[in-house]
C-alpha cells in the first residue's frame, strides 16, 4: 500500500481571497482603489509565487557571518541566501519604503498613499522572510531623514538610495539603539558621539541588537559629549556599515566593513532566522548626525519608533490573515473521522474566532498607518491621535498574532509541530512582535505618557459614535466600556503605574471594536466580527457558538 500524503496547504490569493482588504481599500481609497490594484495583484502574485520560494530558501539558510579572509584580514561579511536577495529585490521593485514618499503616489493617493504602503505590507510581510524588518526600519529612517533639522547636504546623499525602487541602487537601513545594559531603558545608553577636530562626529560603543546587519546605513542612538544624563539628550546618528560609504574608507574595498564598525558575531534567535541580526562594536566610527545634536534628540529618533511600530502591527496583522489563509486550506482538505476538518463545528467556531482576531488586527493596524498619511499631509489632529494610537496598535496586536500563531501550530496537529512544514515558524516569527520597539508594559507606559500629553478625546469621542451606530447589544457595551474607560483615564496618575497593561489594552480592544463598526457599514464580514469581538473582548463572553455558526460570513 502506498504511504498517505497530506495535501499541502495553498492559500488563495492573498490580494483577491482577503475580502477584508479589498473592502477596506475601496472604503478608503474610494476611486482611487482603481490605481491600486494593479500594484496589489502584481505583488500578490509574486507572493503566490518567486516569493513564496525565496522565503523557503532564506528560512532553510541562515545568514553567516564571515569575520577573516583566506589571508586573516577582518572582513566582518555577512553571507546570506539568494532568497533573501530575492527579497531584497522585491521589496524595492514594489516600492514598499519607497511608496509613500514618491511624489507621483503622493498625487494620487495623498495622504491615502500610506494606506497603500500597508495594503503592500500585508501581502509582503507574512512570507518575505522577516524581510519586513529592513523594510521597517529603513521606512523610519527614511521618515527622520526627511525632517527639516536634517542636514539638506546629507539627505541628498542617503534618501535617494532608501527610496530607490531599482534593486541595483536602492538600500536599506538598520538600527543600533540597544545596548545590554539598557534594553528599553534608553537612559542607560554608553555609546557616546565625540566631535573630531574636522567638525565631523565620531561613535564609540557596544550596541547589542542590531537587525539588518548587512543593510549600508544604521541610524544609532548616542550620547553627545557634554550632554549629561538621561535619555532625552540622546542623539540619533547615521552611521555608514561599510568602507565605500565611510569618509574614513579611503583605499580600502568597499565592500569592507567601515573603519571602527566591526560585528562581533550573528545572534542565535528563537525566530526570525533568515534576519542578521547582530552584536556591533563601535569605536570611533564616522557618523552624521540627524539634526542638531546640542538639542535634546530622543524626539527626533521617535520619529522613527513610531514609523517601526506601525510596521510591527502590521505584521502582526498580516501574519494573522496569512495563518488563518493556511489553517483554512488544509482545513478544507484534510479528513477527519469520515469527514472534511472544515465541517467540524468545533473546528469552526476555532477558526471564526481567529477569524475575528485577524479582522481587529487588520483594522487596527490600517487605522494606524491612516492616521500617520494625514500626519504626513500636516494634521494636527491626527498627529495627537497617533501619538496614543501608535503604541496602542503596536502592544495589541503583538499580543494577539502570538497567541493566534499557537492557534495555527495546533489546527495542524502534529505537522504543526514538524520544522519541514513551515508552521512552526508561524509562531517562532511572532514572538518577536511583542518584544520588538518596546514591551507590552513599556508600550503601557507610552499609552500613558500619550494621554497625559493630549489625553483621550479621540478616542472617547470615536467610541461615542461607534456605539451610537452599533446594533444594541453591542451598543450597550460599548457604551458602557466608554463610561468606565472616561472615569479610568480621569484618574490616570503616576500611582496608576500598575494598571497601565490592562487599561492600554482595554483602551486597544475598544479602538478596535470601534474600527470594526465603522468597517461595518461597507463589509457584512466586518458586521460579524464587530459584533463577535465585542462580545469576547469587551463583555466577556465566549463566542464559539456565534463563530460556528457565522463560519461561512467570516472566513
Amino acid at each position: 500500500m502506498d504511504r498517505y500524503v497530506q495535501h499541502v496547504p495553498a492559500p488563495a490569493d492573498p490580494y483577491e481571497g482577503d475580502p477584508l482588504l479589498v473592502a477596506w481599500l475601496a472604503r478608503h481609497l474610494g476611486p482611487g482603489l482603481d490605481a491600486a490594484r494593479p500594484r496589489l495583484s502584481a505583488l500578490a502574485a509574486e507572493v503566490a509565487g518567486p516569493l513564496r520560494a525565496a522565503h523557503a530558501d532564506a528560512e532553510a539558510h541562515p545568514p553567516r557571518l564571515v569575520r577573516y579572509d583566506p589571508w586573516g584580514a577582518r572582513v566582518d561579511r555577512v553571507e546570506t541566501s539568494a532568497g533573501w536577495a530575492a527579497q531584497r529585490d522585491a521589496a524595492a521593485r514594489h516600492a514598499l519604503v519607497a511608496l509613500p514618499y514618491l511624489p507621483q503616489a503622493r498625487a494620487q493617493w495623498g495622504a491615502g498613499a500610506r494606506i497603500v504602503q500597508h495594503a503592500l505590507l500585508h501581502l509582503y510581510g507574512p512570507e518575505s522572510a522577516t524581510f519586513s524588518c529592513p523594510v521597517a526600519m529603513s521606512d523610519g529612517a527614511a521618515a527622520l531623514l526627511s525632517r527639516p533639522e536634517v542636514d539638506p547636504a546629507l539627505r541628498a546623499a542617503w534618501l535617494p538610495r532608501l527610496l530607490s525602487t531599482d534593486p541595483a541602487t536602492a538600500i536599506t537601513s538598520g538600527q543600533w539603539m540597544t545596548e545590554a545594559q539598557g534594553g528599553s531603558d534608553l537612559s542607560g545608553t554608553t555609546t557616546v558621539a565625540i566631535r573630531a577636530g574636522d567638525g565631523s562626529w565620531r561613535l564609540t560603543g557596544e550596541k547589542w541588537f542590531c537587525s539588518a546587519a548587512d543593510s549600508a546605513l544604521a541610524v544609532a542612538l548616542a550620547r553627545p559629549e557634554g550632554a549629561g544624563g538621561g535619555s532625552r539628550v540622546l542623539a540619533p546618528f547615521l552611521v555608514p556599515r561599510y568602507a565605500g560609504d565611510s569618509p574614513l574608507g579611503a583605499g580600502l574595498d568597499a565592500a569592507a566593513p567601515a573603519p571602527g564598525v566591526r560585528l562581533h558575531r550573528l545572534k542565535d534567535k528563537l525566530g526570525t532566522r533568515a534576519l542578521p541580526t547582530a552584536e556591533i562594536g563601535l569605536r570611533e566610527a564616522y557618523a552624521w548626525p540627524l539634526g542638531d545634536p546640542a538639542q535634546p534628540g530622543l524626539g527626533r529618533a521617535m520619529t522613527l519608533v513610531v514609523v517601526t511600530r506601525l510596521h510591527n502591527a502590521a505584521a502582526a496583522a498580516a501574519g494573522m490573515r496569512r495563518g488563518l489563509a493556511y489553517a483554512l486550506d488544509y482545513a478544507r482538505a484534510r479528513t477527519v473521522a469520515g469527514g472534511l476538518l472544515v465541517d467540524s463545528p468545533l473546528h469552526r467556531a476555532t477558526l471564526g474566532a481567529l477569524a475575528v482576531d485577524a479582522a481587529g488586527a487588520f483594522v487596527l493596524a490600517g487605522h494606524a498607518f491612516a492616521l500617520l498619511g494625514r500626519v504626513e499631509h500636516g494634521d494636527a489632529a491626527a498627529a495627537a491621535e497617533l501619538r496614543l494610537v501608535a503604541p496602542l496598535a503596536k502592544l495589541s496586536t503583538g499580543r494577539l498574532a502570538v497567541a493566534a500563531a499557537a492557534e495555527y501550530v495546533e489546527c495542524f496537529g502534529g505537522a504543526g509541530y514538524v520544522e519541514e512544514t513551515g508552521v512552526p515558524r508561524l509562531l517562532r516569527d511572532a514572538q518577536v512582535l511583542p518584544i520588538w520597539e518596546g514591551t507590552t508594559n513599556v508600550l503601557a507606559l507610552d499609552v500613558l505618557r500619550a494621554v497625559g500629553k493630549d489625553g483621550a478625546a479621540s478616542l472617547l469621542d470615536r467610541l461615542g459614535n461607534a456605539a451610537a451606530a452599533a446594533e444594541p447589544q453591542s451598543a450597550d457595551v460599548l457604551a458602557g466600556v466608554t463610561q468606565r474607560l472616561r472615569a479610568d483615564l480621569a484618574a490616570v496618575t503616576g500611582a496608576a503605574v500598575a494598571g497601565a497593561r490592562s487599561l492600554a489594552l482595554c483602551m486597544a480592544y475598544a479602538l478596535t471594536a470601534a474600527l470594526l463598526v465603522e468597517q461595518a457599514g461597507a463589509d457584512e464580514r466586518s458586521a460579524v466580527a464587530a459584533r463577535l469581538w465585542i462580545q469576547r473582548r469587551l463583555a466577556g463572553a465566549e463566542i464559539d457558538v456565534a463563530a460556528a455558526r457565522d463560519f461561512g460570513r467570516l472566513c
